[in-house]
């Protein structure tokens, strides 16, 4: 089974994108499963039903969310409606939301879920690595095949939740940070890694944001709205290539994609 996992959708660009070329890349390359972090797909911050809609109808099979969840105004009433979007497992019990997906493919039963990470991260959650040893406890009995996900500033947070989580689940990915990482590897007990995987949206940017006006705010400290920017427009994250007896990735390629 070859599952691809996207870094966030930002903005128009980003879904634009994926409307436009998504399903001829997951025919040319065979693709079982997609995956996507659509927490910033509204507008840069956020996600709404609506673009939520849009970007499953694309042809992504799964939306996991960060720490912008909540941005969009009225999010919280249209999110329970949405079956196949998740927010943070470790927000507090009482937020709306799925706090994990078990979607169908091939035959198999695939359990998806993301927690936030605490370091220099505003929100206040609960410990990611005992709401990810939860969870993961929770799936074993009910899929096949778990894939987790740290939405995380730091590199070392998403490390340490590699290693915590090696053997119990098939991959472990990061997202938050926007730019992808080189180390896409197999961890010692077999589950697949890669720090970050990068994003969806205009490359010809600060992370998704126009250059220009991030410049400015960092040059003299005024604030300043930085629109989503919109040249160089591509995908990036990994396609993870899953042996289904096992449960674990054969290999696990890092992707930029963009025509």
């Amino acid at each position: 089974m070859k599952i691809l996992i996207l870094g966030d959708i930002v903005g128009r660009p980003g879904r634009a994108f994926l409307k436009a070329h998504l399903s001829n890349y997951k025919l040319k390359n065979g693709i079982d499963c997609v995956i996507a972090n659509g927490e910033n797909a509204a507008g840069g911050a956020g996600i709404t039903a609506k673009t939520a809609k849009e970007i499953l109808g694309s042809g992504v099979d799964a939306i996991t969310l960060g720490d912008h969840v909540w941005d969009q105004m009225n999010f919280n009433r249209e999110i329970d409606d949405l079956q196949y979007v998740c927010r943070p497992a470790n927000l507090p019990v009482s937020n709306p939301g799925r706090d994990r997906l078990i979607i169908e493919k091939g035959g198999l039963k695939i359990g998806i879920f993301t927690v936030l990470g605490r370091t220099f991260m505003g929100p206040k959650v609960s410990c990611p690595f005992q709401t990810a040893s939860k969870v993961v406890q929770d799936l074993v009995a009910q899929t096949d095949i778990i894939i987790a996900e740290i939405h995380a500033e730091t590199t070392s947070e998403k490390e340490a939740m590699g290693w915590h989580l090696d053997g119990n689940v098939s991959m472990v990915f990061g997202t938050h940070t926007h730019v992808p990482t080189a180390d896409g590897r197999i961890l010692k007990e077999g589950t697949g890694y890669q720090s970050d995987l990068g994003m969806t949206g205009p490359r010809e940017s600060v992370l998704g944001r126009d250059i220009d006006a991030c410049l400015g705010r960092f040059i003299d400290g005024m604030p300043r709205k930085c629109p989503v920017a919109t040249e160089d427009v591509g995908m990036q994250g990994c396609i993870v290539d899953l042996d289904v007896k096992s449960g674990f990735p054969h290999s696990i390629k890092i992707i930029d994609h963009r025509v």
